[in-house]
Formats: structure tokens, C-alpha cells, sequence
């Protein structure tokens, strides 16, 4: 199959690159990423996440995030909804668009939701309805889609098992995640056919970690197969608080530097976003783990 003509970006770093810091960030620090990321070209922030401080303290300020965004009327800002109350507190601060987050893995479905596999679909099924009712969109993400940090292998059929679920309540994409970075591109590969048995190729995303350093290769794997959305961190920004030892979401910067190699069209300025990826790692002081930003500023 021909790669897609252009790829849409979705930046998780607010979110997904930051939840797992062990020293807190301000609120002004991640109003001032989201900012520069819109800057940047990206169209798709995921900017929060409305979960409990008592488990993520890092999104704590989910409602001041909301709340202080300078939005541009160009760029979808997201928020993950876990169950009904967050939902209700993302729709009071505005949000559009928001995600659920399942798992085809029990075992991690327990340690990260504290619930089975099965009762965190019915949880969201309420959400689902609820989005549906005030016209706000709702992704699906199902994490441990090349393997779990306490089972082990995951079969494809498992995978698409559960981003059937997703998207017949009514999740307008499903996110397809490595959460541990242990996928290879052949596995990424069986995966995705066996996902998109069940769901249109143009309704999934890659969501991949860099663990093993094999994130961009299963992306350029995918990207063969049709995938047209990728999710990616800034600088790397990120890790699975429930998977010790997972490193990083893949480097925004990376990802662009790959498609436009390839000729994809993305709309983002690779230079702007190289910079918004040396300024939050220096701003919270740790080291930038995007290639391209470093070889960048080394011109």
C-alpha cells in the first residue's frame, strides 16, 4: 500500500509526556508548551487529563489548564475523561473533544483502571453517552497492543477485540498504543491487520514508545499499511507510570523529521517544534531525548 499523502499529529506531551514527572510542573509551564505547540503547526493537543490528583498528581490542575488556554480556532485541545465525573468536569471548563482509556491486557486493564477489561468499556459506556448528547467527540486508546509489562505477549486478536468495543460505542478513532515499546515492526504490523478486520484503516492511530528504540521503524511500518494518525511527545516527554521501565512516547521531532523524509505532509514547522522540544526539557530540567532536535541545533 502506498503511504498516506499527509499525516495529522496528535501532541500528548500536556498530557501523556508530563503525567509522569516526579517533580511538579506549574501550570504556566504547560500553558506556555500547549502554546508553542499550536505555534508549532500542531492541530490536535491533548491538553489534561481529568482524573484524580490521588493517582496522577501532575494533572491536578486539569481545570486551570482547561481554563488558561489562549486557543487557537484552528486546534483541537483534548482531554482524557476516564468516567462520568471527569467528563462533567472537562465539559464545564469547554473541552470539545475527549478520550477514554481501555486496555487489552487484564492484568495492566487492573493496575492502571482498577477494573477487568470488560467493566472498563461498561464505565465508558456512559461517557459515550453522555459526549454524544452535548455533541463532543470521543477517541478510544487501547494500551499494551504489542505486548504488557505483566503478561507479556498480547495476541492481535485480543487487540482488535477491544478497538471493536471501543468503536462501536461510538469513539470516532482508536488509538492504537505500545505502551511498553516493545513491538517490532512485523508485530506492529499482524496487529494493525487484525484491527482493521474490524475497524476502517482511517478510523486507527499509532501510539508508540521508544523502549527499544524500535518506535520510528514500526511507524514507517505502519504508515505503509495506512495509518494516517500518529501520536507523539515533544522531546520524548513521557513513560507509563504502571510500566516501570517503559521510557518516552516517540519524539514529535523524530516523527516529523520521518515524514517529511517521506514526503508526507504534516503542516508543521519541524524548526519551531525542535525548539519547543529544547525549551520544555531545559524549563524542567531533563535531557532532550529528540535525535533531530540535537542534530538540529548542532547546524
Amino acid at each position: 500500500m502506498d503511504f498516506p499523502q499527509s499525516v495529522r499529529l496528535v501532541e500528548v506531551s500536556p498530557r501523556d509526556g508530563l503525567q509522569n514527572e516526579s517533580e511538579p510542573i506549574d501550570t504556566a509551564t504547560k500553558l506556555e508548551l500547549i502554546d508553542r505547540l499550536g505555534a508549532a503547526g500542531i492541530r490536535h493537543i491533548e491538553a489534561a487529563s481529568f482524573v484524580s490528583p490521588k493517582w496522577v498528581p501532575q494533572m491536578a490542575d486539569h481545570r486551570e489548564v482547561m481554563n488558561g488556554l489562549e486557543r487557537r480556532n484552528d486546534v483541537t485541545y483534548s482531554a482524557l475523561t476516564p468516567n462520568l465525573k471527569g467528563l462533567e468536569a472537562a465539559l464545564e471548563c469547554g473541552v470539545k473533544e475527549v478520550a477514554v482509556f481501555g486496555a487489552a491486557s487484564e492484568t495492566f486493564s487492573q493496575k492502571n483502571i482498577n477494573c477487568s477489561v470488560a467493566e472498563s468499556l461498561e464505565r465508558f459506556a456512559p461517557v459515550l453517552e453522555r459526549a454524544k448528547d452535548v455533541g463532543v467527540r470521543v477517541r478510544g486508546y487501547v494500551s499494551c497492543v504489542l505486548g504488557c509489562p505483566y503478561e507479556g505477549e498480547i495476541a492481535p486478536a485480543k487487540v482488535a477485540e477491544v478497538s471493536k468495543a471501543l468503536y462501536a460505542m461510538g469513539c470516532y478513532e482508536v488509538s492504537l498504543g505500545d505502551t511498553i515499546g516493545t513491538g517490532t515492526p512485523l508485530k506492529a504490523k499482524r496487529m494493525l491487520e487484525a484491527v482493521a478486520r474490524e475497524i476502517p484503516m482511517d478510523k486507527l492511530a499509532a501510539h508508540f514508545h521508544d523502549t527499544y528504540g524500535q518506535a520510528i521503524v514500526n511507524l514507517y511500518a505502519v504508515l505503509e499499511e495506512g495509518v494516517a494518525v500518529i501520536d507523539s511527545s515533544v522531546a520524548g516527554l513521557g513513560g507509563c507510570p504502571y510500566a516501570k521501565g517503559a521510557s518516552g512516547n516517540v519524539a514529535s521531532e523524530d516523527v516529523i523529521y520521518l515524514l517529511d523524509g517521506l514526503g508526507i505532509e504534516s503542516g508543521i514547522d519541524l524548526d519551531l517544534l525542535a525548539e519547543t522540544g529544547d525549551w520544555i526539557t531545559q524549563t524542567i530540567r531533563r535531557p532532550n531525548r529528540s535525535k533531530v532536535s540535537v542534530a538540529l541545533a548542532a547546524r
